[in-house]
């Protein structure tokens, strides 16, 4: 319908443009940019200080001065980070906030700290093991100081009312993200990898409460559709933790004769899967919503005994009839490369057919992806017929 294109259109020039966007809030407003990291950072904080949080975004310019001040051997996602800042790129943030690392991002954010040094970096480190008893008190702790740092940047006290607020208006955002998943899932609209990415990508760096108007328009129109399902293979996207893959490449996945139908991606539905408890004290809130995060869609790069990535993935694919998993891995990924043989071996225990497609920051082999994705789509349908017949 020409009101979800409009709408979809509109999400995805500020998407692909996220300082453009901050820089013209930040005139309007008057108040402070705040640059996050992947994956776990509760906007809701900076949101409450008064201040626009925006999950910095790769660019996709080829990596330039950024070589001097980084290995290849790191992923995508840090050379970028290295690189825009390297060529000034970043000047619209006042400051950069982060609680997850790897060795990757910490290399860029300290390339970051040496090219930027008036713009301050906060490192809280959360704990990465889920099951310690003192992990909860230790990363509600981890939230306090961010309060604190953000509170002495922003010149503003977080108030628990200001910040119970704030986590109303995240989650609001967060539940219509998953009614647009649910239409998807279900057949009843028809909304491609590629778009649904960017209404997810739109939704880090925008506004919260303006980015809740349009998606709110949206979903109207999208649920006056009726679309029937198309007779396409059914795939689900998993894997890129940090960034988002490139359009194209989400593109050509579909334009093969598949339809993906549900992902467990970063810029996905791995960032709008968990609400925010709403009672009770909102610190304590943001740091149950941490474990609730890991629990609901595992991360290689957590480690919890009762929760693995495999099973959910298994259970995601009875949920939206996936006949497949695409995996994208982003090269040099560390946590993923040592988690990938895991997820292999559940899925062929599962009968379950998967593709593995690395991605790099620059470069998109197209023809090559094509023919193996075709090739993969018809090792699908083939048993699919033969049963058939």
């Amino acid at each position: 319908m020409p009101e979800a294109q409009d709408a979809i259109t509109s999400l995805t020039r500020i998407a692909e443009d996220p300082h453009a966007y901050a820089t013209s809030w930040k005139e309007k407003h008057q108040r402070k940019v705040i640059g996050t990291f992947p994956m776990n950072f509760p906007s809701e904080l900076v949101h409450a200080a008064g201040a626009l949080p925006v999950v910095v975004q790769d660019d996709r310019a080829p990596i330039t001065l950024g070589r001097t001040l980084m290995y290849e051997f790191y992923c995508g996602y840090a050379r970028s980070l290295t690189d825009q800042a390297a060529t000034r790129k970043l000047g619209v943030f006042d400051a950069f906030f982060l609680v997850d690392h790897c060795v990757a991002l910490l290399g860029a954010v300290d390339a970051m700290r040496f090219e930027l040094p008036e713009q301050p970096v906060f490192l809280a480190q959360y704990t990465a093991s889920m099951d310690e008893e003192w992990t909860p008190p230790e990363v509600r702790k981890k939230v306090e100081s961010l309060q604190t740092q953000l509170e002495e940047l922003c010149g503003a006290t977080i108030s628990q009312e200001a910040l119970a607020h704030s986590i109303r208006l995240f989650n609001r955002n967060r539940q219509l993200l998953r009614e647009v998943y649910d239409l998807r899932r279900s057949g009843r609209t028809r909304i491609t990898s590629a778009q649904m990415q960017m209404l997810v990508k739109s939704s880090m760096v925008m506004d919260i409460e303006e980015h809740t108007a349009i998606l709110s328009g949206l979903l109207r129109s999208l649920q006056e559709e009726r679309a029937t399902s198309p007779n396409l293979v059914r795939l689900h996207l998993s894997g890129h933790f940090c960034h988002g893959p490139r359009p194209e490449l989400l593109d050509i996945i579909e334009s093969c004769g598949a339809v993906v139908v549900d992902d467990d991606l970063y810029t996905g539905f791995r960032y709008i899967s968990t609400d925010v408890p709403e009672t009770g004290d909102p610190v304590d809130a943001l740091t149950r919503w941490y474990f609730d995060r890991n629990t609901n869609v595992p991360c290689a790069t957590r480690a919890q005994k009762n929760v693995d990535w495999e099973s959910y993935l298994l259970q995601s694919l009875k949920h939206s009839g996936a006949a497949g998993v695409v995996i994208l891995m982003a090269k040099f990924c560390e946590p993923h490369m040592l988690y990938y043989p895991e997820l292999r071996k559940a899925l062929l225990r599962s009968q379950v057919p998967h593709l593995l497609i690395e991605t790099e920051h620059e470069g998109l082999p197209a023809e090559s992806i094509r023919v193996r994705m075709e090739a993969f789509l018809e090792q699908i349908r083939r048993p699919a017929a033969t049963a058939a017949a």
